[in-house]
C-alpha cells in the first residue's frame, strides 16, 4: 500500500520514512512466532516491544502507519495544536497580569501546523519500523489476514503463530446526514492536513475531540459553531463539570448549540449550509468547513475473523473476555479494537495485560484496571472511577467532597480559578470511589487520586500528605481535609473539650 500525507513537505516525508518507509523489505518469516501482533498503534507497539524484550519471537504487522492514531492523527498532532491555542489565549489575556500586549496579535496558522508536523515527525522515530526491528521484532508492512488458527497472511507471505493479538484500533465514524458526503467534511484523520484556517467552521459532536478542536480553532481565529444533539456537551461527564467547560468555550466565542438536530446539509458554491432544528425552531448556518467529532468505529474489516471463529460487532469491535481473549482461545485483542475506553494510555495498559496472558498463561484482568481520562480543553476536565450517578445505579452510598479552585491560593494567583476538585468516597469511610477535576492542569492533577485508588489509600492519607504551597494540587489536600473534619463528630469534639479543660 502506497502511503501519502498532505502536505507533501519535508516533515511528512520524514514521518513516512519512519512509520511506513517506501523501501521497506519485509523479512523472511520465522518458522513460528510466539506472538504475531496485527496493528502497530499503541496497543500493538507496546505488546510487540514488551514481548520481544522478554525474549519472545514476535512479528508485527501494519498495513498503514506505525504509531497508529495517537502519533499520526490523534494525541500528538491535536495536543500540538492545543498548546499553540493556549499560547494565544495567554497572550490575549495577558492584560489581567499587567502585561500590555500590542493590539493586533494574530495566530499564524500555517506556522502552527508546520510546528505540529515538525514535532510529529521528530517523535515518530520512537515508533519507527527500524527501531522495532532493532528491538528484535520482525516488522511486516502490509495487510494481515487470518488464514487459519495458526497462520496470518501478509501478501504472499505466511506468518505462523502460537498466539496472535489483534490491535488494529478504530477509525473516525460518519453520520447519515443527507447531503453530508456531497458537501465534504473533515475528521481527526484529515483535519491535521490543513494548511489554511477555515474562516467559518462547524464542529458536529461535542465530545472530547469536538470540544478540544472547537476551542482551538476559535482561538486561532475561526468563527466556530459547535452542534450537539445531546442536552449538554461532554455528555459522559457530570453536568456541573460540563457547564464549566461550556462557559470556557463561550468565552472563546464558540457558538454552542446543544439539543440540536441536524436535518440536512446543502451547498451553494463552496459554502456548506447546515439546516437544523433547535429549541423547536428551524434554522441554518453557512460555513466553509465541517469537522465531525462523533466517535470511533473498530477496524474489523479485512481480517477474515470469521475464518478463525473470532466474534465481533462492526460497531463495538472484537468480543473479548476479562483476560482479553477472543472467542478463539489462541487469539487475543487489545486497544481500541475491543475496549470501550478508547484512550492511548488504556491501550498501553491493555497491552501489558495481553503480554502476561499470552506468554505466561497469566490471569491478568482488564476489569482490575483503574482508568483515568482527560479532555484537554482549557480548562481541562479529568475523571477517574465512579460518577455519583453510577454509584447510585450500583446501590453504593457515597459522600461527596468538593473544593472550588477560587478558594485555592495558587489558582487565584495564576488567574486559573474557574474549576473544582470533586471526590466521592464510600459513605462512612475515606475510600475513594471516583473523582472529577476541572482545572487548567486537571490531567496532571488526577494521577494523585488515581494512585490513591490503586494503592488503596484514602482521603485520610492524602490529608496527612504534605503538599507544597502554593500549588493548585493543594485543592486535593483541601478535599481530604474536608473529609477529616467530618470525623470530628459532636461527641468526639465534646470529649476533646473535656480533656483540654482537665489538662489546663
Amino acid at each position: 500500500m502506497t502511503q501519502q500525507l498532505q502536505p507533501n513537505d519535508t516533515h511528512n516525508t520524514s514521518l513516512l520514512s519512519h512509520v511506513h518507509p517506501a523501501d521497506w523489505i519485509n523479512p523472511e518469516p520465522a518458522p513460528r512466532y510466539n506472538l504475531v501482533v496485527i496493528g502497530a498503534g499503541t496497543a500493538g507497539l507496546v505488546t510487540a516491544a514488551g514481548a520481544a524484550g522478554l525474549g519472545a519471537k514476535v512479528a508485527l504487522i501494519e498495513r498503514e502507519l506505525m504509531g497508529g492514531d495517537c502519533l499520526n492523527v490523534g494525541c500528538v498532532p491535536s495536543k500540538a495544536l492545543l498548546r499553540a491555542a493556549r499560547a494565544y489565549a495567554d497572550v490575549r489575556d495577558a492584560g489581567q497580569f499587567g502585561v500590555m500586549v500590542p493590539d493586533g496579535t494574530q495566530v499564524d496558522f500555517p506556522a502552527v501546523m508546520e510546528r505540529m508536523r515538525r514535532l510529529r515527525a521528530h517523535m515518530s522515530a520512537k515508533d519507527s519500523a527500524t527501531r522495532f526491528q532493532g528491538l528484535g521484532v520482525d516488522v511486516f508492512l502490509g495487510e494481515g489476514r487470518f488464514v487459519d488458527n495458526e497462520t496470518v497472511a501478509v501478501g504472499e507471505q505466511r506468518v505462523r503463530f502460537r498466539r496472535a493479538v489483534i490491535a488494529t484500533g478504530a477509525r473516525a465514524t460518519s453520520l447519515p446526514i443527507p447531503g453530508l458526503a456531497e458537501a465534504g467534511y473533515l475528521t481527526n484523520e484529515t483535519v491535521f492536513s490543513l494548511t489554511s484556517l477555515p474562516k467559518r467552521l462547524a464542529v458536529i459532536g461535542a465530545g472530547p475531540i469536538g470540544c478540544e478542536l472547537a476551542q482551538a480553532f476559535a482561538r486561532f481565529g475561526s468563527q466556530v459553531s459547535l452542534l450537539e444533539v445531546a442536552p449538554q456537551i461532554l455528555i459522559r461527564e457530570d453536568r456541573d463539570a460540563a457547564e464549566r467547560i461550556q462557559a470556557a468555550l463561550v468565552k472563546d466565542r464558540v457558538h454552542t448549540l446543544v439539543g440540536c438536530n441536524i436535518d440536512r446539509i446543502s451547498t451553494e458554491g463552496a459554502e456548506k449550509i447546515i439546516h437544523f432544528e433547535h429549541q423547536g425552531s428551524q434554522s441554518h448556518i453557512g460555513v466553509d468547513a465541517i469537522l465531525l467529532g462523533v466517535g470511533r468505529a473498530p477496524n474489523v474489516e479485512g481480517l477474515d475473523l470469521e475464518r478463525v471463529g473470532v466474534s465481533y460487532d462492526t460497531k463495538v469491535g472484537v468480543q473479548v473476555d476479562d483476560h482479553l481473549r477472543t472467542t478463539n482461545p489462541r487469539i487475543y485483542a487489545a486497544g481500541d479494537i475491543g475496549s470501550v475506553y478508547k484512550f492511548t494510555h488504556m491501550a498501553d495498559a491493555l497491552a501489558r495485560v495481553v503480554i502476561q496472558n499470552t506468554l505466561f498463561k497469566g490471569r491478568a484482568k482488564a476489569s482490575s484496571l483503574t482508568v483515568p481520562w482527560c479532555t484537554y480543553t482549557d480548562p481541562e476536565i479529568a475523571h477517574v472511577g465512579l460518577y455519583e450517578h453510577e454509584a447510585d445505579q450500583k446501590g453504593i452510598a457515597v459522600n461527596t467532597f468538593v473544593q472550588e479552585l477560587d478558594d485555592v491560593d495558587r489558582a487565584l494567583l495564576d488567574g486559573e480559578s474557574e474549576g473544582f476538585v470533586k471526590v466521592h468516597t464510600r459513605a462512612g469511610s475515606d475510600t475513594i470511589l471516583g473523582a472529577t477535576i476541572v482545572a487548567r492542569h486537571a490531567g496532571e492533577m488526577i494521577s494523585e487520586l488515581s494512585l490513591a485508588m490503586v494503592g488503596g489509600l484514602g482521603l485520610k492519607t492524602l490529608d496527612q500528605t504534605i503538599h507544597p504551597y502554593p500549588t493548585q494540587a493543594e485543592a486535593i489536600k483541601k478535599v481530604a481535609g474536608a473529609y477529616s473534619r467530618t470525623r470530628l463528630t459532636p461527641r468526639i469534639k465534646a470529649l476533646f473539650e473535656t480533656w483540654l479543660a482537665w489538662t489546663r
